[in-house]
């Protein structure tokens, strides 16, 4: 059973069959949110999504990325990204109408902690070539 159906801007409709939301900066060691700190956390969200099915490829949507009007320090300028890091794995329909379905796990940023539904979802979630970022898997 499927928390939620997001469709695409394609129009193919995914099942999302796993979610987790984290805090973007919750747990920030001393510092600022900046690009090398935003760098780890998304490198950090896609390792954990690999290695909790590696079976699945995984695909980042990039966040937008606001550079507020304060002064740079020791490790660049301040670059914020939207408050909620979530990772999702998807299911649809086959590539390949002889095999059962395809998956992706996608990380994406939201602005708040609400499950994607529907036409609802973020744009660039709703924007993922699954075609081409997706694969096939059998039962």
């Amino acid at each position: 059973m499927a928390l939620a159906r997001v469709v695409l801007n394609s129009g193919r409709h995914l099942d999302l069959t796993e979610l987790r939301f984290s805090s973007t900066y919750g747990g920030m060691p001393d510092g600022y949110p900046c690009k090398p700190v935003n760098e780890l956390k998304i490198k950090g969200l896609l390792s954990s999504a690999d290695q909790a099915s590696p079976a699945t490829p995984v695909h980042l949507v990039q966040p937008a990325r606001e550079y507020p009007d304060q002064y740079a320090g020791a490790f660049g300028p301040v670059e914020m990204l939207p408050p909620v890091a979530c990772v999702g794995t998807f299911r649809s329909t086959p590539l390949d109408p002889n095999l059962y379905g395809s998956h992706l796990t996608v990380v994406w940023f939201q602005s708040s902690a609400w499950v994607p539904s529907g036409c609802d979802a973020e744009s660039g979630l709703r924007e993922v070539a699954w075609e081409e970022l997706a694969c096939d898997y059998e039962l």
